[in-house]
């Protein structure tokens, strides 16, 4: 068990990490973000043409008891009429005793040119928060102190994106948390009136990719994604993938914080995908964990038998 004075530093380490952007970015990370678009901008739902459904797990930090644990489901679907998309992205957060669950729907309207689409989108639903206090194994689990330092825990959330893309091409711009809602996370005393609160501070999000063939059986597909928080360093992901006779996908990634990403999808079947990635990192948390790993299962069907391979897409 901890000691109170050990459990008292850990619930300052922890206040500090999550409800501060001065030292992190709240938002989970992804290396298969190329992948998993919709969780960052909403006006990517029914882009794909299909209903397409991803399921995404990473676990990073491997080694360093309490490091984020993130499970991210999106699924969406374009209409009937062509220019309406609809979208859902659910998740669960957990950092150390610290669990986020969010469920937003997406409503996305694009404008219809020639070979391009221009894509709107919005994003609206909830996110809880709370604490796992069974994880602390606290020795005195009636202490105030403790049980009192999450309120308000049901926040609604909005999120909005554009998103420009054509077969070959894509380029994307979003902002989440536009609400910017606050949370009050501590309270001293049953009597006190003061209280201490975090804010979840909007995000904004910038994304390119392309997909340039190399011949019969070959498809370079560079991306790049921008992330800033106030408070936190602007972050930048880079990545180079190569497509392989449309069945296999090697790429790899360099993150501007001090880590490189190693990519490989496969297409099980016509509708079917597998990824995995790992992450290894060279920043000042080499020495204490073995890197980060991710599990990505996706899946997509033709409801409306567009033929969608008349007009292949590669995102």
């Amino acid at each position: 068990m901890f000691k109170m004075s050990e459990m008292k530093k850990i619930m300052i380490i922890l206040l500090l990490f999550v409800g501060s952007a001065t030292f992190a970015q709240q938002d989970a990370l992804f290396t298969q973000y190329m992948y998993n678009k919709l969780a960052l901008n909403p006006a990517y739902a029914g882009s794909q043409e299909l209903f397409a459904m991803d399921m995404l797990t990473r676990i990073q930090w491997v080694g360093i008891k309490g490091a984020p644990r993130t499970i991210s489901f999106t699924a969406h679907t374009p209409l009937r009429n062509p220019h309406i998309g609809l979208g859902l992205d659910a998740y669960r957060d957990e950092l150390g005793p610290s669990i986020d669950y969010g469920v937003l729907g997406s409503f996305a309207y694009r404008v219809i040119f020639s070979t391009t689409k221009l894509s709107f989108g919005v994003a609206a639903g909830i996110k809880y928060s709370d604490i796992d206090w069974n994880a602390l194994d606290p020795k005195n689990g009636n202490d105030f102190e403790l049980n009192n330092q999450v309120k308000n825990k049901v926040m609604p959330d909005v999120d909005f994106g554009i998103y420009y893309y054509g077969s070959q091409f894509y380029v994307g711009l979003s902002s989440k948390h536009l609400l910017q809602n606050q949370m009050i996370v501590s309270s001293t005393s049953p009597t006190d009136t003061q209280n201490s609160y975090t804010k979840l501070l909007r995000h904004f999000y910038g994304m390119a990719g392309g997909a340039f063939p190399l011949g019969d059986n070959v498809v370079f597909m560079p991306s790049i994604l921008c992330k800033y928080v106030q408070n936190a360093p602007f972050q930048t992901d880079l990545n180079a993938s190569f497509m392989i006779h449309n069945i296999m996908t090697l790429g790899a990634s360099y993150r501007t914080d001090a880590a490189v990403g190693l990519i490989v999808e496969v297409n099980i079947t016509k509708n079917f995908t597998f990824g995995y990635s790992y992450d290894i990192w060279f920043n000042s948390l080499k020495a204490y964990n073995s890197g980060s790993h991710e599990i990505r299962l996706g899946c997509g069907f033709d409801l409306f038998d567009r033929n969608r391979m008349l007009t292949p897409r590669y995102f």
